[in-house]
C-alpha cells in the first residue's frame, strides 16, 4: 500500500494516518519528521532548509522534494507507505509521480478526508491545549488528562484558520484535480467519530489494500 493522505487543516490527517498506518503495517512518513531528522542530523539538504527558514523563508519545492526522495529509498519501505503532508501543491505531485515511476512502485491511493469549511472553523476555533502536557481538548476551562490550565492556540483563532483554509484552496487543492484525473483519488467524509473515520476509509481503501 503507497498511500498520499490529503484534506485541508483540521480534517484529522495526522490522526488518521496514525491509525491507516497501523493498521497496514506500513510507515507514516509526515515531512515535518523528515525536516526535523535533517536538520537534527546536520544533512546537507537539512542546512540548506535551514538558512531559508532562519530568513523567515519558505524552503522551496527543490529542497522539500529531495528530502522526500531520499526517504523513499528507505529500506523499511519494502510493504509501502502513507505519506502525510507531501505532496502539498502539483509540482511537488509531478516529481513525486517521477519518483516513485523511478523504482516502478506507482501510488496505490490518494486519500482525500472531506469536510466543509464551516465544520473545521467551528472544530479548530473551539479547541483548546493543556499548558502543561499539550493535550488538544473540546473542554474549555481544565485539562481532562492532568487537570491543568487550557489555552487557545494561534493558529487556532477564527482569522487564522480561515487564512489557512485560503491558502490551502490555493496551493493544495489543485492535487485533488490532478489526482482525481489519474484515477487515483478516494474521498471519504471526515465527520464523525475517530474510529468512524478511520473504519470509512479502510472499507473505502479495501479493494486496492
Amino acid at each position: 500500500m503507497r498511500l498520499v493522505l490529503v484534506g485541508p487543516p483540521g480534517a484529522g490527517k495526522g490522526t488518521q494516518a496514525q491509525f491507516l498506518a497501523a493498521h497496514y503495517s506500513i510507515p507514516h512518513i509526515a515531512t515535518g519528521d523528515i525536516f526535523r531528522a535533517n536538520l537534527k542530523a546536520g544533512t546537507a539538504l537539512g542546512l540548506k532548509a535551514k538558512a531559508f527558514m532562519d530568513s523567515g523563508e519558505l524552503v522551496p519545492d527543490a529542497v522539500t522534494n529531495e528530502m522526500v526522495k531520499e526517504r523513499l529509498l528507505g529500506a523499511d519501505l519494502e510493504k509501502g507507505f502513507l505519506l502525510d503532508g507531501f505532496p502539498r501543491n502539483v509540482l511537488q505531485a509531478q516529481v513525486l509521480r517521477a519518483n516513485l515511476a523511478q523504482k516502478n512502485s506507482p501510488l496505490t491511493a490518494v486519500l482525500e478526508l472531506s469536510i466543509d469549511n464551516a465544520q473545521i472553523i467551528s472544530r479548530l476555533s473551539s479547541r483548546r491545549t493543556c499548558k502543561e502536557c499539550g493535550l488538544p481538548t473540546s473542554a474549555q476551562e481544565k485539562c481532562p488528562a492532568c487537570g491543568a490550565d487550557l489555552y487557545q492556540r494561534e493558529d487556532d483563532r477564527i482569522e487564522v484558520i480561515t487564512r489557512r483554509l485560503e491558502v490551502y484552496e490555493e496551493q493544495t487543492s489543485p492535487i485533488i484535480a490532478f489526482y482525481r484525473s489519474q484515477g487515483l483519488l478516494i474521498t471519504v467524509s471526515a465527520l464523525g467519530s475517530v474510529e468512524e473515520i478511520t473504519q470509512r476509509a479502510i472499507s473505502a481503501l479495501g479493494a486496492d489494500s
